[in-house]
């Protein structure tokens, strides 16, 4: 129990796993021999699921402490900006039904809540608009910054659209080339336990047995440690988010220079939604749905009728992939010594990007409580296993506000959504505080909040949830205030609709020229 935990075992690839890796190497010096020792073990027949994916702005972040540059990792992973998402049809499913949740907080956040002086402006212009300016931006197909923007640095908050395959791949070698991660391909045959319980080491075809101290399970839907070999239940959240089917399909551009969208834009459909993503050189589209509530026929049917006015007859041929999803996770996350990260961890739904910023938090958690022997890895566990819970409760949450506001009839699916039975009590408790109350921080109990206030209230506002305070004396000075924050909100996007490029000129430049070091 007092030995020090020197040597990590990371098992699968992937963007959990080589984030994962390229995290704790970093932090802990793999590449000295004092550092701790990193192995990544994979198979060599497994394939990424990567159709596109977006991410979060942590990711700048992290990518910035794994030492790689932006202008590399667009170059190499056929990135493009993410400046947050446009929901399409989640309210009634008319023409104008249309709100986006932005990654810039609204102007003034830390120090005024806009929202009750918003409200009694409502009727003229959304939520989104009239706090921030970066929804102005993602319709015009502006980017988030300039080419003279340093790397990593931003005009307007941003994060990623990425190829997952691609990721993966510079990962890996950044992470075995620059940080020291160890890297073997092979197939694990069996798990080798100590006399406690502990994983002892990993049975491979090729290399024998491999021992760790720690071993983090980023097997994807396998969970080859946690779930298989020691057999914590999948707790699934079916009875709460319906969406237990995907169909994934690579769209082409009509032109080269087709402009390329710089936020996810999720259209909602009978019983589902649809992703698009647009990456530099094609559209990452996909219909996630209900099989309780459409064929996948149907399905396939809305996702063709949706690419068809871009592609014509084309989009009638282009092959699908079907990918099965089971929304939940594991009981816990951290047992004995191995943690689970990413979909080994569980997986919910594509919805707000929420799978890679889960896997980003947990290698951090992981890296910077990394325990240094075995006697300490239980405290770790159990602070590890606290803090996810309550984080996946919390999307679970997150994602569920989306539907349950929804006015739309057009399928049992919404209704059923809508159904108090499939709402989870910490949610409605929410939305009856928010009926007399408007969202802002002291609402959450945690300073680390996955989804802050802001994320709700762009969210409440723009499905048109109605706030109905109390009647209370306002500040004096609360009006004028607000109404300086909308006045200076107006003013930097005037601003910024003439200074930034659009999104595929600036991505054309930094495939060029490059963005400048920090």
């Amino acid at each position: 129990m007092t030995e020090p935990v020197k040597r990590l075992i990371v098992v699968g690839g992937g963007s959990a796993g080589w984030l994962t890796a390229g995290t704790l190497a970093a932090e802990h010096q793999a590449h000295l021999p004092t550092g701790i020792e990193v192995i990544l073990v994979e198979s060599p027949d497994v394939k990424i699921i990567g159709v596109g994916e977006g991410t979060w702005p942590t990711m700048r972040n992290t990518l910035k402490k794994l030492g790689i540059a932006e202008t590399d990792f667009v170059r190499d992973c056929d990135a493009s900006f993410k400046q947050g998402s446009k929901f399409c049809g989640w309210v009634n499913g008319q023409q104008d039904d249309v709100y986006y949740h932005p990654f810039t907080l609204p102007e003034g956040y830390n120090r005024l809540n806009l929202a009750p002086a918003w409200q009694q402006q409502r009727q003229h212009i959304k939520f989104a608009d009239a706090v921030c300016f970066q929804p102005a931006l993602c319709e015009r197909g502006l980017a988030p910054k300039q080419i003279t923007t340093p790397e990593y640095a931003s005009v307007a908050n941003y994060g990623y659209h990425l190829d997952a395959g691609k990721f993966a791949r510079l990962l890996q070698k950044h992470c075995t080339e620059k940080l020291g991660v160890k890297h073997i391909l092979d197939h694990v045959t069996g798990i080798n336990s100590h006399p406690d319980g502990d994983i002892a080491s990993l049975a491979t075809r090729q290399h024998g047995n491999i021992e760790a101290d720690l071993f983090i399970d980023c097997s994807g839907f396998k969970s080859l440690l946690l779930g298989e070999h020691f057999g914590i239940p999948f707790v699934s959240k079916k009875d709460t988010l319906f969406i237990d089917s995907a169909l994934a399909v690579q769209v082409p551009y009509p032109e080269p220079d087709s402009p390329i969208a710089s936020h996810t834009i999720s259209t909602a459909q009978s019983a589902g939604w649809i992703w698009d993503i647009g990456l530099p050189s094609r559209r990452g589209v996909g219909h996630v749905f209900s099989s309780a509530h459409i064929s996948p026929q149907q399905a396939e049917a809305q996702l063709r009728a949706y690419i068809r006015p871009s592609l014509g007859p084309q989009a009638d041929d282009l092959p699908l992939r079907q990918i099965a999803i089971n929304p939940g996770h594991r009981q816990k996350f951290w047992h004995k010594n191995c943690v689970a990260v990413g979909m080994a961890a569980g997986f919910l739904e594509p919805l707000e990007a929420s799978a890679l910023v889960l896997v980003e938090l947990s290698a951090a958690m992981i890296s910077e409580q990394l325990p240094a022997t075995r006697g300490v890895m239980d405290i770790v566990a159990r602070r590890f296993n606290d803090t996810f819970s309550y984080r996946w409760d919390r999307v679970i949450d997150f994602l569920k506000l989306h539907y349950v506001l929804s006015l739309r009839e057009d399928s049992d699916f919404w209704a059923d959504n809508r159904s108090d039975s499939s709402i989870p009590d910490s949610l409605q408790e929410l939305l009856q505080l928010w009926q007399y109350h408007y969202p802002w921080h002291s609402d959450f109990s945690r300073a680390d909040e996955i989804f802050s206030s802001a994320s709700y209230q762009y969210v409440l506002y723009g499905m048109g949830f109605a706030t109905r305070p109390r009647a209370t004396a306002q500040a004096e000075n609360y009006n004028q205030q607000a109404s300086q924050h909308f006045q200076e909100n107006a003013r930097r996007l005037d601003k910024l609709l003439t200074a930034l490029p659009n999104n595929r000129q600036l991505l054309n430049k930094i495939k060029h020229f490059g963005l400048q070091k920090i």
